[in-house]
């Protein structure tokens, strides 16, 4: 099955602009073109695009993308140095959550220290009324 640029930018979630781009700088291969000279994207096209997603969600830079789109096309003999690039984003990736679950830890403390002044205070107004009853 085939998709047309609109159809292939739905089901990635990429703009029409981002696959040209892709395209230009070489992280995608042309795509096939249809008689009218549209371009059409396969399955595995959709796939590659959403691999790069994944890779761009991780704040992979475009220039390493490049380079391991690059190495995809010299076939398994690259395999080595697509897997340390690889590896190392995986390790950012770690210590971006470790950051993350840090922030998030405050966040939580910080919601939890509210929580108890606010139940303190709905206590406070309430003993009033109650030693006015």
């Amino acid at each position: 099955m085939t998709y047309s640029i609109a159809e292939a930018a739905r089901r990635t979630g990429l703009s029409i602009d981002t696959l040209r781009y892709y395209e230009r700088i070489e992280l995608i291969d042309p795509p096939a073109r249809d008689t009218g000279g549209r371009r059409t994207y396969s399955e595995d096209d959709i796939g590659w695009l959403g691999f790069l997603t994944k890779l761009r969600t991780t704040g992979m830079p475009i220039r390493l993308m490049r380079e391991y789109a690059k190495l995809r096309r010299g076939g398994p003999a690259t395999a080595s140095r697509r897997k340390q690039i690889l590896v190392e984003q995986r390790r950012d990736v770690l210590e971006r959550i470790a950051e993350l679950q840090g922030s998030l830890d405050v966040l939580n403390y910080k919601i939890t220290n509210y929580e108890q002044i606010e139940k303190d205070m709905a206590g406070l107004l309430a003993a009033p009324q109650e030693a006015a009853s």
